[in-house]
């Protein structure tokens, strides 16, 4: 006889019970953090699904209530496309919430998994966050608690920030946003705080895993520098290839060094906004807005004494060439814009028959006559340009470390080589450092700050590095320095060959055979920089660093120790001549 059906067996699982907070039935927690939580809903009156997000901590009294409610209304009024919408602000059972639309979005939360998000695909959808919480710290507000499940990723991948202000509650009563501080003290931590927290969200989504391996963003600030040990830096190996410039932009953000950090969400904006326009290919970015600045700037003013100059100018006779160009070598922008003018299509194709770039300015002004190089001296703007003070200060510090380098580079080159080629590649090796001090002071000077290497903690520990200067041009631009000079160099029309020798080598390169003049030229103006670069460093360093170059370029440039002394010392290896003689009087010109 067959066996009886079990009744129990068969039966339908009892249903799940339905559970409703105030009008709202919540369907399921997209997440939640010491200070916050969000909950998908409906809306049974319209069937609209919302998202609700709810501080973790309860007001204390009806005084506390009121005044988190009036303190969310006002973050609510902000209108921003990077800001979420609020169609609601109230309170259930003394719990406050603030109800935002889904509109078929997804959170942050809900679209990530292992493999992480592809950069060119994750930086867009940032700048619009950033862009939105830049535009709530400037209105006075912040959000306290960024959380990837916070964070609305929207059909047309827009993106934005939801619960801004929720989680105030929680900041008053930890004191993590600096409640004793002055109001516009608090303000600025609070908003630094939440650029730290969107570089882990940052970080997060590109690694696959959160960092320390906690996606509450405000526990894992709790365990970084200053108030933890643990430090946070991207992962080599990620499922999807992450581009250095967006590595160094993420791993600032996430800096152990507070002092390295974005100090505001603009800043970091920028920089996602120049690595994108650079990996598009676009035309736009630091290098367009470069090129645009330079049509109305010029790419350098004329130097200290610019005036002087167009004066001898004047005077002199056609036929003194060599005199004229060691007039203009003494000027770096009036040299540029020469080696402009004569480089461009039109002049070099209707002067001597094409043989390829002219890099001397005997030849330029063999080219172009005292007339043009009036014009060139003329087109240049009075020093220092647009610059203030400060910036004037800086770019003329630069200039003359560019010129001694140029000056080193003569000294060092191999035999056989003209001198004025070499002087002239060792400053184009620097051009995009001038016009980022000239036309990106801010900019420049956040670079420098970048690389500048800070006190030990502790005595008898070790200082802390800086970063190198191409990770924090990537940090701060979203693009190279030397990247800048090469397309304004393309863009006057200097060929490929040029653009290979106004590269600096990489200071961790290997130094190989050179395999022609080119790469003996590269080599020389190189060597002369990290010469000059040496100097620049703390007493205790230079010995070592001047013993590196001598590693690096001695068999390829014949150069002993003593040589490269003398020459950072600023006397002629082999002479007692002073660096700071007038170039002029060192033999640059032939």
């Amino acid at each position: 006889m067959a066996a009886l059906p079990d009744p129990a067996r068969n039966a339908a699982p009892p249903a799940q019970p339905v559970r409703m907070f105030g009008r709202y039935q919540l369907l399921r927690l997209l997440g939640k953090s010491a200070r916050s939580m969000a909950w998908w809903v409906a809306e049974p009156r319209s069937g609209q699904d919302l998202i609700l997000v709810i501080p973790r901590q309860q007001p204390q009294d009806a005084q506390a209530l009121e005044r988190w409610l009036a303190v969310a209304r006002k973050a609510t009024r902000l209108d921003h496309p990077g800001l979420a919408q609020a169609v609601e602000v109230g309170e259930h059972d003394r719990w406050p919430f603030v109800a935002y639309e889904r509109n078929g979005g997804t959170t942050l939360a809900e679209r990530l998994n292992a493999k992480g998000i592809p950069g060119p695909e994750l930086a867009p959808w940032a700048v619009q966050l950033l862009q939105g919480l830049a535009f709530a710290h400037e209105a006075g507000m912040a959000h306290h608690d960024l959380q990837s499940y916070l964070l609305l990723w929207t059909e047309n991948g827009g993106g934005r920030i939801m619960g801004l202000e929720v989680a105030s509650l929680a900041a008053d009563a930890t004191g993590g946003d600096a409640q004793a501080l002055p109001s516009l003290q608090a303000q600025r931590r609070a908003a630094e705080r939440d650029v730290l927290a969107l570089g882990l969200v940052l970080h997060h989504a590109l690694a696959g895993t959160p960092a320390l391996d906690q996606a509450d963003t405000a526990s894992v600030i709790e365990r970084m520098p200053p108030l933890g040990r643990d430090i946070v830096r991207l992962p080599w190996s990620t499922t999807h290839a992450v581009a250095e410039p967006l590595r160094a932009i993420v791993n600032r953000a996430t800096d152990r060094q507070e002092r390295q950090r974005y100090r505001n969400a603009r800043t970091l904006s920028r920089a996602l906004e120049g690595w994108i326009t650079v990996e598009s290919g676009s035309g736009g970015g630091p290098i367009a807005l470069l090129l645009d600045r330079m049509r109305a700037a010029g790419a350098l003013p004329a130097s200290p004494g610019g005036a002087a100059r167009v004066a001898r100018l004047a005077l002199l006779e056609r036929e003194r060439t060599n005199e004229l160009a060691e007039i203009v070598l003494e000027d770096v922008g009036l040299s540029f814009e020469l080696l402009r003018m004569v480089n461009s299509a039109g002049v070099r194709g209707s002067s001597l028959s094409g043989s390829g770039p002219v890099l001397t300015l005997r030849r330029a002004i063999a080219m172009m006559g005292l007339d043009g190089v009036r014009r060139g001296a003329l087109s240049l703007r009075d020093w220092p340009g647009p610059l203030n003070e400060a910036g004037a200060t800086e770019l003329e510090r630069l200039i003359e470390r560019v010129r001694r380098a140029a000056k080193v580079a003569t000294w060092l080159r191999p035999a056989g080589y003209d001198p004025e080629v070499i002087y002239l590649l060792a400053m184009l090796q620097n051009l995009g450092r001038l016009l980022t001090a000239y036309h990106f002071p801010d900019e420049a000077q956040q670079i420098r700050r970048l690389m500048q290497p800070a006190p030990p903690a502790k005595p008898g520990e070790a200082e802390e590095p800086g970063m190198s200067e191409e990770g924090a041009s990537f940090a701060v631009l979203g693009t190279d320095i030397e990247a800048l000079g090469g397309a304004v160099a393309r863009h006057w029309g200097l060929d490929e060959s040029v653009l290979h020798m106004m590269r600096r080598l990489p200071p961790s390169a290997t130094v190989r055979n050179p395999d022609g003049d080119h790469d003996l030229l590269r080599m020389a103006a190189s060597a002369a920089n990290e010469v000059i670069d040496a100097t620049t460093m703390p007493t205790a360093r230079q010995g070592a660093a001047l013993q590196r170059v001598v590693q690096r370029y001695g068999r390829t440039l014949s150069l002993t120790l003593r040589d490269v002394i003398s020459a950072a010392q600023g006397k002629e290896p082999g002479s007692e001549q002073p660096l700071d003689a007038p170039a002029t009087n060192i033999g640059v010109l032939s």
